[in-house]
């Protein structure tokens, strides 16, 4: 739920395609919460406009933690795409986007949007053949904010990143969340942009927005990059740091950072994710070329792969996926790691 100034901001801006939806998150196939927020949706005909109500809930399919298991995303209408189908913004006078969580602070677990497969999914990466995990660099354990992405972003890997020199790394936009609240994975939250850093990830950039949930008690008092400073001394050093180490315990060099590991301020953010907005704009308009990527979706008017929700159903219908508890997770993942960073 939007705090009251900004639902009351929402209501007043009728000229401003607006969506209503209820999120309810599934885990091991229970409903455990309902979450009800606003949006603006953005879409690319610029003749049409849509206000609706709609309902999403997140479908489990396969086994938790196993390379088998997906987690879908499903409207009342039918399934959908979170990379595609959710908007960026939630509000787009105030820039309040929505984040999609993969990854719950303090879990290990590399879980990601599926850029590859029909109907964008959230798995579990694997790497060699074996799930990943992150692993425990003393002191942190896993992730160190919520981790997770803007939907309709895209770092185009064929495209040179006018502020690293290096190109995009294929995936939406990651975004950290630094809020206190634990989130869930597969819930969509409203946050505010406060600044980015910049990843150099095998040569490729990896923009990481720093961001916090407007329903934070902390929200109001966080409103750029230096503020986070300000607030949570030390979050920002851990943030570069973890991003540094995070690859030696699986034997990789130390991680190297954009922009000599430098924070950037609030305004910097909002133009990369702009510019990442506009990339994805002509992925999904298919104006460019990206093998292996999945442009199906269902409700964004004007894209190259807009489908019925029937033939997402159809798409969907065409896998099977095992059934039974969750497995098993080796106790290796809850080790810590020793590190000194250069």
């Amino acid at each position: 739920r939007l705090g009251t100034s900004l639902l009351r901001s929402e209501i007043r801006q009728s000229s401003q395609s607006q969506i209503t939806m209820s999120f309810l998150l599934h885990y091991q196939r229970r409903v455990l919460f309902v979450l009800n927020f606003s949006l603006n949706f953005p879409v690319l005909s610029k003749k049409s406009s849509l206000f609706s109500r709609m309902k999403i809930e997140t479908v489990e399919k396969g086994i938790p933690n196993t390379a088998d298991f997906r987690l879908f995303f499903k409207s009342e209408n039918g399934f959908i795409s979170p990379f595609h189908d959710i908007p960026l913004y939630s509000n787009v006078q105030d820039k309040i986007f929505n984040m999609v969580v993969e990854i719950p602070r303090w879990t290990n677990a590399k879980m990601e949007i599926n850029t590859g497969e029909a109907l964008n999914p959230i798995k579990q990466d694997i790497k060699k053949g074996n799930l990943r995990y992150v692993a425990n660099v003393f002191p942190h354990h896993g992730y160190i904010w919520n981790y997770g992405a803007f939907p309709q972003t895209w770092e185009n890997p064929n495209e040179i990143d006018s502020h690293t020199g290096q190109k995009g790394d294929g995936d939406p936009i990651d975004v950290l969340e630094i809020g206190e609240r634990i989130a869930k994975r597969g819930e969509i939250i409203q946050v505010k942009a406060l600044g980015v850093i910049g990843l150099i990830d095998e040569g490729e950039t990896d923009w990481k927005i720093i961001a916090i949930n407007v329903n934070d008690p902390n929200a109001a008092k966080l409103n750029d990059i230096a503020d986070v400073e300000t607030h949570f001394p030390g979050y920002l050093k851990a943030t570069t740091e973890w991003f540094k180490s995070y690859k030696i315990p699986d034997g990789k060099p130390e991680n190297t950072l954009a922009l000599n590991g430098e924070a950037k301020n609030r305004e910097f953010a909002h133009k990369v994710i702009a510019e990442t907005n506009a990339q994805w704009t002509s992925l999904i308009q298919g104006q460019v070329q990206a093998s292996g990527v999945s442009i199906l979706n269902t409700r964004v008017e004007g894209s190259a792969n807009k489908v019925s929700f029937q033939d997402a159903e159809a798409e969907l219908s065409k896998r099977t996926f095992q059934t039974g508890s969750a497995a098993p997770i080796h106790h290796s993942v809850e080790k810590s790691h020793f590190i000194q960073l250069k």
